[in-house]
């Protein structure tokens, strides 16, 4: 068995494409008319509640018990498109919490909760970059020593 992909609900999957496509760059995979996926494993569901066999009404719209989760390279550019996307409704302002992670979270057209941050290795950088040894990175991050170094060489 393998795992293949996260299937979301959308009222409309074409607005609903469009978004992921333009604002995370996402890559179409397949189209199926009311169903798409993307090469990441995401897909998107027109009429999920006749395709699961539930009521319409208990399809849930802004339910909080998940997000998507994405990071990008270049953070502060990912906000600057965001910010030439009014539209898109934020919770909240940019946050970094404790292990230093700036994050930023956001619903789809769908009331979807995503959350946006920074690259972990990016961080790590950022941190070396700033005068701080890998001992107190490691202190600040949480991290072991042994996995920053694998953050720095990941792809």
């Amino acid at each position: 068995m393998r795992y293949t992909a996260a299937l979301i609900s959308a009222a409309d999957v074409h607005v609903s494409r469009r978004f992921y496509e333009e604002l995370f760059g996402l890559k179409l995979d397949h189209d199926y008319g009311i169903n798409v996926s993307f090469t990441c494993g995401l897909a998107l569901q027109q009429n999920f509640a006749w395709l699961a066999g539930v009521p319409e009404d208990s399809v849930a719209h802004r339910s909080h018990n998940m997000e998507l989760c994405f990071e990008t390279e270049d953070f502060d550019g990912f906000l600057k498109q965001l910010d030439r996307r009014p539209g898109v409704r934020r919770l909240g302002d940019v946050v970094e919490p404790g292990w230093g992670q700036r994050t930023v979270r956001l619903y789809d057209p769908d009331g979807h909760l995503i959350e946006v941050g920074e690259d972990m290795g990016m961080v790590v950088r950022r941190f070396l970059a700033s005068g701080m040894s890998m001992e107190a990175v490691s202190a600040r991050m949480d991290v072991s020593i042994a996995d920053l170094k694998k953050l720095l060489t990941a792809e």
